[in-house]
């Protein structure tokens, strides 16, 4: 093995973070979203993460870390990841895969919900389709892009881009210290 190699995937990846730190407006963005976040679960209400593949692993971390424990002993807050087998096999089935996580909403969430929509592309068919209907239903979204934003930024409150254009795995490195931030966020606020 090539340690060169090694140290190239390091050096990108510190390139990548270190540009977006530098940029105040993701900082402004994470702090914005960690507000609509405390704000949805101080009301009473609850977040849903949803994501495709890599982003649907970092939706599920995002809520077993409220739900469960993060950093401290706390109550257990109210996040759930649109990830059941069964119920995505039986929406994928009948209504197609571009509707796995929008039908999700449509029965379960309610204005006042926060929707955490992860995709490194901005362009996932059925995320956007879930951000669409959180709109309708006046639950605020927050979305987690990379490259361009993609369609999914349109349809965003809160979107916080990894404007990298190369491979998703330096945008998905991101995107997890963003969703620890979030949670650091949340558990400091209640």
């Amino acid at each position: 093995m090539s340690q060169d190699f090694i140290r190239q995937i390091f050096s990108e990846s510190q390139q990548v973070l270190t540009q977006f730190m530098n940029d105040e407006s993701k900082m402004e963005a994470i702090a914005k979203a960690g507000e609509h976040m405390v704000t949805a679960i101080q009301g009473g209400n609850k977040i849903i993460s949803c994501g495709n593949g890599g982003s649907m692993s970092d939706a599920m971390h995002f809520a077993e870390e409220l739900t469960g424990r993060f950093r401290d002993d706390r109550v257990s807050l109210p996040a759930l990841a649109i990830s059941d087998q069964g119920y995505l096999s039986c929406v994928a089935n009948d209504y197609g895969y571009d509707f796995v996580f929008s039908r999700f909403l449509e029965g379960m969430g309610q204005s006042g919900d926060v929707l955490l929509a992860i995709s490194t592309s901005g362009n996932s068919t059925n995320v956007i389709n879930a951000a669409k209907v959180a709109q309708r239903k006046g639950i605020k979204v927050i979305g987690l892009t990379g490259k361009n934003g993609g369609e999914l930024a349109a349809f965003c409150d809160v979107e916080i881009r990894v404007e990298h254009l190369g491979y998703a795995d330096r945008i998905q490195e991101i995107h997890i210290k963003v969703i620890h931030t979030l949670i650091g966020l949340i558990e400091k606020s209640l």
